[in-house]
């Protein structure tokens, strides 16, 4: 299922009325923004860079990265190979993130990488197939899939922000595990709209994701 007005708003009555801790934050947070956009390329390059940052830290880099460009228009994969790492380095990227930027523009660029075929994938085969590029991580996967892809049945267990509000929100002892989550998800009948739920959950740390 994609991501919709009318998708997201049937998520929220559903999960409204499964999961008591995340109603009132549904009442509260009004309606879940995730919405699919084609920006393949994009999305891969910004969810490298927002790897382990907060949301308002990660905003701040990439615009320093796209200001390295001099235009308000993303950079294509031939201006980013165009820089080294050291001046990618300068926007504030680690070492890591901008060899990784730079080796997912040199796939495109070598066709290595395309974005065609990906809608017509199950979520598994699109991680499969993303995680495969170097930098490319289960994480990266999960938001490519659930905020460029608009798929709804995306749970993000590795995510930092929803472990923190799963640990918060269901009032556990310890940070929780995958299976720890999954497993709340499963007992709140969160499918098949895990995606709207952890967008909520972002929501309740106030960290909504603005991708």
């Amino acid at each position: 299922m994609i991501a919709s007005d009318k998708t997201v708003t049937q998520a929220a009555e559903h999960l409204a009325a499964h999961d008591k801790v995340l109603a009132p934050i549904i009442a509260r947070a009004g309606q879940c923004t995730i919405r699919p956009h084609r920006n393949y390329y994009q999305e891969l390059v910004d969810s490298i860079i927002s790897q382990q940052l907060s949301v308002k830290a990660a905003a701040t880099i990439e615009k320093r990265f796209c200001a390295l460009f001099g235009s308000d228009v993303f950079p294509a994969p031939e201006a980013i190979l165009a820089k080294s790492v050291d001046e990618l380095r300068t926007a504030g990227l680690s070492r890591g993130k901008a060899t990784y930027v730079r080796d997912l523009a040199q796939h495109v660029v070598d066709g290595k990488v395309t974005f065609d075929h990906l809608d017509g994938l199950t979520n598994d085969a699109v991680i499969a197939e993303l995680t495969a590029v170097k930098g490319i991580g289960e994480w990266t996967a999960h938001m490519f899939l659930m905020f460029c892809m608009g798929r709804m049945d995306v749970l993000a267990t590795g995510d930092l922000g929803i472990k923190n509000g799963v640990q918060k929100l269901y009032e556990l002892d310890h940070t929780p595990v995958a299976a720890e989550i999954t497993q709340i998800a499963e007992k709140n009948k969160w499918h098949p709209y895990e995606s709207v739920a952890c967008w909520y959950i972002w929501h309740s740390l106030d960290n909504k994701p603005v991708l």
